[in-house]
């Protein structure tokens, strides 16, 4: 049974969808929102597979100028600090406010775990004004491995004071919930986009939002 819940921040909590808009003006439309994202978690695995980590954010810039160059498009700095600043503010999706008061409600601790450096994560948080709901802000800065490798979930497991078979991690994306399984955790997986789990078998918690999640979590693991 899980004892403490962990939770990714980038569209498990927070709505990416909102970047379109800055995408959409420095590229045009169709805004190429997800291949920047997979290039940005591209240059992660390689940092953490060579032992050469350099901060998320700058990993970020580096992804947006391979899109431009392929793009043959021109990204000035403007167009750089607007999704900068966009990034700070995304907004919760609807359903995760109220399913994070439930859950604490229910004596979880929470915490949440992010490849984004720890200010921008509390940042992030503050603005969609579920900051205080959590228990510790972690980043994968203090262990300088990126997730899915083992060491982000392990440290988050001892730093809530608990083995990785107690920690449960919550995530939207499929690679981060078998990065966490991998490491001994539990997890839960937030399906918001359709399509199969694709590493292994699924947890065995399974939602399309979570405030299905948080359901059968309670279900699963109430203290």
């Amino acid at each position: 049974m899980a004892r403490a819940l962990v939770f990714d921040v980038n569209e498990t909590l927070l709505d990416l969808s909102v970047l379109r808009e800055p995408f959409a003006r420095a590229f045009g439309e169709p805004p190429p929102l997800g291949e920047w994202f997979a290039r940005l978690l591209h240059a992660s695995l390689v940092s953490t597979l060579t032992d050469a980590y350099e901060d998320f954010g700058a990993l970020a810039g580096k992804a947006l100028e391979a899109v431009a160059a392929r793009r043959g498009v021109e990204v000035g700095e403007r167009e750089r600090e607007e999704v900068v600043a966009t990034m700070r503010s995304l907004p919760p999706h609807r359903e995760v406010p109220g399913a994070l008061e439930r859950l604490r409600a229910a004596g979880f601790p929470l915490a949440t775990l992010t490849n984004s450096p720890p200010a921008m994560a509390r940042a992030q948080l503050e603005h969609a004004g579920i900051a205080g709901l959590f228990d510790h802000v972690l980043s994968v800065e203090e262990v300088r491995r990126y997730k899915p490798a083992p060491e982000p979930y392990r440290m988050a497991a001892e730093r809530l004071g608990l083995p990785p078979s107690e920690v449960r991690l919550v995530a939207a994306h499929d690679w981060d919930v078998w990065g966490a399984l991998r490491a001994g955790c539990r997890g839960a997986y937030v399906a918001r986009t359709p399509g199969p789990f694709s590493f292994g078998e699924p947890p065995d918690v399974v939602g399309p939002d979570l405030a299905s999640v948080a359901d059968a979590i309670l279900a699963a693991d109430r203290p």
